[in-house]
Formats: structure tokens, sequence, C-alpha cells
């Protein structure tokens, strides 16, 4: 099959050093905050992955020139409500959940109609989350059970609100930050946990936004309508990326590898917390500061000795995107692992935590599952002989690459659909499987 890959063999040992995509969740960003700066920005290493492109040309419909030039994207800002855009304007999202709940906060004081739709996997999820929020801001959204379709009416006459997000969600903070920017007055935040690229780039764009740290949530003030200038920015490699390598790696025979130029964000680098926890070896060197983000290269050594763990749940939402990889280390870990509150797994492109603990079984490893939390029996000795097939209906990204590294370190004959998912976020994916050494039909 043309979308299928098989594997046979387990990869050989290998040291190498290796480059990843750029990050997607910065990205993503980047091209949204620039369409609502004043000017030219200049946006180096792009990841021109699914998401990205269905992002840059949402902001095209809505009245932003984008170019691409031969090593990066210039995009004419129009300034804080400054889009122009056409009666029944349609914007398709595709599969990027990121992208549809962000664009309806950038787009909250539009007072022409916008219809967001999606791919068939985005149309199954909830955006109670940010239709919520937004209606409190003034903006009428019409949507049938929460769910895509949905029609956006926004305002001029948006007001301020003061907002507990208490779901860990990067994607509903942005959103309500986007739609401060286009409101008079101040907005305020207290928001449990998540990924804070928004907030880092807006104080690097020297952007009116205020950020007081506790230990479980932020509490954020955003004054609204305060124009600011266009940028230049080169986004570094993705952490999410990496992980499918550093997971790789670490259940690999005698292998090492150097990952480099990676963004190591506190928010983001959960993972490896966690996998250090578990006895792996890894370590960050060359540490930089970059435009409000930390930056390192990643060294990663292959063993055979992990240990279980009583994962903290205040880890979960800094490698919410990586548990799928950590599960696979559980299962070859010593004793038995507990991971706690994932309920937040089942709300990404799949059920990731159901489809994760039928996969698991599936290998022989036992997993107990009480509402969601599920413990994990390890297997330091699982050695698969058996054939599988992946059917992932789904079609996440993040199942076909996570069963690649499974059956490259697991042993077995494998198939498994869906290879043109990797275009939501790694294109690049399968080539440095390849590059390491790993055999793929």
């Amino acid at each position: 099959m043309k979308n299928q890959v098989k594997i046979k063999k387990i990869i050989k040992p290998f040291k190498k050093q290796i480059i990843v995509s750029s990050d997607k969740s910065l990205s993503i960003r980047c091209v949204l905050l620039s369409s609502i700066a004043v000017g030219k920005s200049k946006i180096f290493n792009l990841l021109e992955s699914d998401d990205v492109l269905n992002t840059i040309k949402a902001v095209k419909k809505i009245g932003v020139k984008c170019l691409k030039k031969t090593n990066y994207y210039e995009i004419y800002g129009v300034g804080i409500n400054g889009f122009s855009i056409k009666k029944n304007t349609i914007i398709n999202a595709g599969n990027s959940g990121t992208l549809a709940r962000c664009i309806l906060g950038l787009c909250s004081a539009t007072k022409n109609k916008i219809k967001l739709i999606g791919d068939k996997s985005l149309s199954k999820r909830d955006f109670r989350r940010v239709i919520e929020p937004l209606n409190l801001f003034g903006v009428n959204i019409k949507s049938k059970n929460n769910i895509l379709p949905l029609e956006l009416k926004g305002s001029n006459l948006l007001r301020p609100i003061k907002y507990l997000e208490n779901k860990g969600s990067a994607q509903v903070k942005t959103c309500i930050i986007l739609s401060a920017i286009n409101t008079f007055g101040i907005t305020k935040i207290k928001a449990k946990k998540s990924r804070n690229h928004t907030e880092l780039m807006l104080k690097y764009l020297n952007y009116p936004i205020k950020i007081k740290k506790k230990n479980n949530y932020d509490l954020i003030e955003i004054k609204g309508l305060n124009q600011f200038r266009s940028f230049e920015y080169k986004v570094p490699g993705d952490i999410s990326s990496a992980s499918f390598f550093i997971v790789l790696t670490l259940l690999s025979r005698k292998s090492e590898l150097l990952i480099k130029n990676i963004n190591i964000n506190p928010s983001r680098t959960g993972i490896l917390k966690i996998l250090n926890l578990m006895n792996a070896k890894i370590k960050i060197i060359n540490k930089k500061n970059y435009k409000g983000e930390n930056l390192g290269d990643i060294k990663i050594k292959s063993t055979d000795n992990f240990k279980s763990i009583n994962c903290p749940a205040n880890l979960n939402s800094s490698a919410i995107d990586e548990f799928l990889l950590i599960f696979l280390i559980a299962a070859k870990s010593k004793g038995i692992s507990s991971f706690k509150n994932l309920d937040e797994l089942n709300k990404k492109e799949s059920p990731r935590l159901n489809i994760a603990i039928n996969f698991l079984k599936m290998i022989g490893i036992k997993v107990t599952r009480k509402n969601d939390d599920i413990k994990i029996y390890g297997k330091p000795n699982l050695e698969l002989k058996n054939s599988y097939y992946i059917k992932n209906f789904h079609k996440d990204h993040r199942i076909f690459m996570m069963s690649v590294i499974a059956a490259l370190t697991f042993g077995g004959k494998w198939k498994i659909d869906d290879r043109d998912s990797i275009n939501t976020s790694f294109p690049r994916f399968l080539n440095i499987v390849k590059k390491l050494g790993g055999k793929i039909n």
C-alpha cells in the first residue's frame, strides 16, 4: 500500500548527529503574531508542515500578504484590527487544533462572519473551552454541539474579561490572549501551567503583558489595543519532534545521538525530566537564550536499565504530546509505572490514551486503568516476534511515529498505515529514521 510502511528489522547501533524539523508551536505563533504586527516580518526556518501552511492560508484569507522567499517567509502585518475580511469567508484549519482555536481569538473583532471548518478528526474535537471565554468578550459564535463547523461574528466593542483557565491548555490561553489584544482595557487570566510561547514572544515584542508565576498557575494581564512592530525570528528545532529520536536512541543497542538547536523551554521539557527519573541518559549542552526562549543541544545514550516511575502529575502539561513515547519506555522498565490525570490525552487529534492502552496490550504489556489514571507493568526483556498491523483510522501523526519507533526497537514484523499523517507536523521524520539506519519499506 502506498500510504503504509513495513518494518521487519530492529535498527542497528548508531552514533550520529541530526537536526530535526522546526518547532510547530512557535511556527504557528510567528505567523499569527506577525499578521497583526505593523510592517514586514521575516520568519526564518519556518516549519513547512500542513498545520503551518494552513496557518499561512488562514491569514491570507483575512487580508494578510505572505510571500515565500528562498530561506524565509515575508509576512506583511496589518496591525491590530487591520484585517480586511470579506463576507462569507471560510477558513479551513485542517487537522490543527492550535490554528483553529487561536484564529478565533485573532479574529474576535471582525464584523463580517467567518466560518471555521476542519478535517474529520478536528471536527470531532470540543470547542466549548474557547467558545465560553470568547462569548464573555462579546464575540458571537454559532456551533452545533460545540464542534466544527462554527460561525464567528466579532465586535469592535469587545470588553476585557477575567478568566480562569484550569485545563492547562496553551491553545485556550493563546486564544484568550489574542482576543485580549483586540480589546480595550486589561484582561486578566489565571491559567494553569502550560506552554508559554505566546507570552514569551509578546514580551520579546515589548507588548504590554504582565506575568506572575505561581506554583501551579500563572497570573497574566494583557493591555489591549497596543500596536507592535514587525520582527525577525529564526524558529528553532521542535522538542516534540526530537522526542521520537530521543526514545529511539534510548531503546536501541549501543547507540548515541546528538540533536542540535532544540527549543528547551521548561514548559515543553517534561519528557526529559520524566525519562531521566526513569534512568535515561540525557544531557542538555550548549545552552543559550534566543528572544526569550531557551535553546540547547540534546545528547542521548542508549540504556537497558530503565526504572519504573510514579510520574508526578505536575509534569503532565509539559509532556502532554510525548506521553505515547514515555509509555514505550515504561513498557521496557523494571516494575510498575503509574501515570495520573491523563484525560487531556483523549482530547488530542485522536483519543490517544485509549489508543495507547490498546497498543501496549497488543504487544503483550499489562495495563490497568482507573478513570484517567493508568499503571503499566514493565517487561525489561520485551522482545517481539509476532506480526503487527497498526490501522490508524484517526490518521494521528504521533500514533504513526510512535508505532515506527516501537517497530524499530521492540522487534517483530510491522505494517503501519497512514504514513502521510507525518505531514501534519514532521514531514522529514522517515528521512531521518533512514539516515540513522532504520530499514523501512
